[in-house]
């Protein structure tokens, strides 16, 4: 078993409960950790046996094209698109930061956090 882990994802997406969040957007950093069995693509060597990073990037970015008011909601979505894709990934960590949140002072981000196990 080993982890694969895909951080800093920059995304620009439409989420949050507020009006003007749905109309102007903002920032959001998306990080996942995945749990999966790393034997066979360290033996083969061949993308086709391994979790693709570019793969689990796109799924990340088609979830977060997709509006929600809630970050669990989006995350939620997410966590089950990449077990759809993966049948290997065992567990998932998976973090989406919102930055510049408009609540009234100075706070860089607010962050959910969520992780599973394959069912």
């Amino acid at each position: 078993m080993g982890k694969i882990f895909v951080e800093g994802i920059k995304i620009y997406a439409y989420h949050g409960c507020f009006k003007e969040e749905a109309l102007i957007g903002t920032n959001f950093e998306v990080n996942v950790e995945l749990d999966v069995n790393l034997d066979l693509p360290a033996s083969t060597d061949n993308i086709e046996d391994a979790v693709n990073y570019q793969t689990v990037f796109q799924v990340v970015k088609e979830q977060m094209a997709i509006r929600s008011n809630l970050l669990e909601n989006v995350s939620k979505r997410t966590i089950a698109a990449l077990f759809d894709r993966f049948p290997g990934i065992e567990k998932i960590k998976l973090k989406v930061s919102k930055l510049n949140v408009p609540l009234g002072g100075h706070i860089d981000r607010v962050s959910i956090q969520m992780e599973e196990s394959r069912p």
